[in-house]
């Protein structure tokens, strides 16, 4: 017996749980404290306003919502380096990605607060709006890359999907066709552990996410995705790669689910909190910031400033999303057709005469 095939997954980290270097030779843009200082804003940034987010559905103020606490390196970092032409197709989680791709946060809030101009963004008008059926958006991230590719553009497409959700169909379909198809896409696999209550242990029998890549015949790469400069430098890598014709790339960010699953989740029925205690001895904000601090780069002083702005920040939002009209019941309908079909225009005369009771 011969072998006709190897391959091996490679394992990207630059800063430990304490913030400290694990290599003599950081990134040159790490070399840039303000960046790094931007970064850690912006983590703080998607804390925060997760939390805020949280206050508004136990109050009654908003739907289901899922946070990215303890994740937040995983958007913030592929974010960081997309450019204005690239396209994201989020998915329920991918809140960091949308914030620093130009999406608001008031128009997030309208989204998971039931109304749809949430999704009509201002500025990343050609992303698509979350995802929140399972895998879904693998497909959508081919279709769009196979038509930037028929243009002949040079552009991105990233998409983020749960480690939960690889296990799905439409996961596979579209790391296949990407690799088939040579098309520029970045799968970005945030696995936090845990797809609900159901552990990585029995979710798969891979050692990582990221070998799913070689079924496709598309590179995988596994980062530390509580280290935002091993996760921006990864980033960067695969999207200058699918700009420039090299096909799809899989990035596995290994990180922690420190919250609930959603507003509608209650984690501490199926996790240990040893575990969870763990996981905040290795969350990516704090790991920054005790990096800058080594660096003289940041102070209380700077922690209760930035604090103090944000909170000002999210609360405009928040007035902003109060504020907004609500949609009557037949705005369900519009937007969905260029032309109502006669069936759904029916539909929509009767929600009309039901809102008018």
């Amino acid at each position: 017996m011969t072998t006709v095939a190897s391959f091996e997954i490679k394992h990207r980290q630059f800063l430990d749980a304490n913030g400290k270097p694990v290599s003599k030779k950081l990134p040159d843009f790490a070399k840039d404290t303000e960046l790094l200082r931007s970064l850690y804003a912006d983590m703080m940034r998607l804390r925060v306003f997760d939390a805020k987010a949280y206050a508004l559905q136990r109050t009654g103020n908003m739907g289901t919502y899922p946070a990215s606490l303890g994740q937040e390196a995983i958007g913030i970092g592929y974010g960081s380096v997309m450019t204005k032409e690239d396209v994201l197709i989020p998915y329920y989680r991918s809140t960091g990605g949308l914030l620093k791709h130009g999406v608001t946060m008031e128009e997030i809030l309208l989204y998971w607060g039931g109304n749809e101009a949430g999704s009509d963004y201002s500025v990343a008008r050609e992303d698509f709006p979350i995802c929140v059926p399972i895998a879904n958006q693998c497909l959508h991230a081919t279709g769009v890359a196979t038509a930037i590719k028929m243009r002949g553009q040079k552009r991105a497409v990233v998409t983020e999907i749960g480690e939960g959700g690889t296990s799905e169909g439409d996961f596979y379909e579209g790391i296949n066709v990407a690799g088939i198809w040579n098309l520029g896409v970045v799968f970005v696999i945030n696995n936090n552990k845990w797809a609900i209550s159901v552990p990585s242990e029995i979710q798969t029998a891979c050692d990582t996410y990221a070998q799913k890549a070689i079924s496709a015949g598309i590179e995988g790469i596994q980062v530390d995705g509580n280290d935002i400069i091993a996760m921006r430098e990864v980033s960067d890598y695969a999207l200058d790669k699918a700009r420039n014709g090299g096909g799809a790339t899989l990035i596995e960010a290994v990180s922690y689910r420190l919250c609930d699953h959603t507003t509608a989740d209650d984690a501490s029925r199926y996790r240990d909190k040893e575990e969870v205690e763990k996981g905040w001895q290795e969350e990516p904000v704090l790991r920054l910031r005790k990096y800058l601090e080594s660096q003289k780069a940041w102070s209380d002083k700077d922690e209760d400033k930035l604090k103090e702005e944000l909170a000002a920040e999210i609360e405009q939002a928040v007035e902003n999303y109060r504020n907004t009209p609500v949609p009557p019941p037949e705005a369900m309908f519009d937007n969905l057709y260029a032309e109502l079909p006669d069936s759904v225009r029916q539909q929509r005369q009767a929600a009309i005469k039901r809102g008018a009771q």
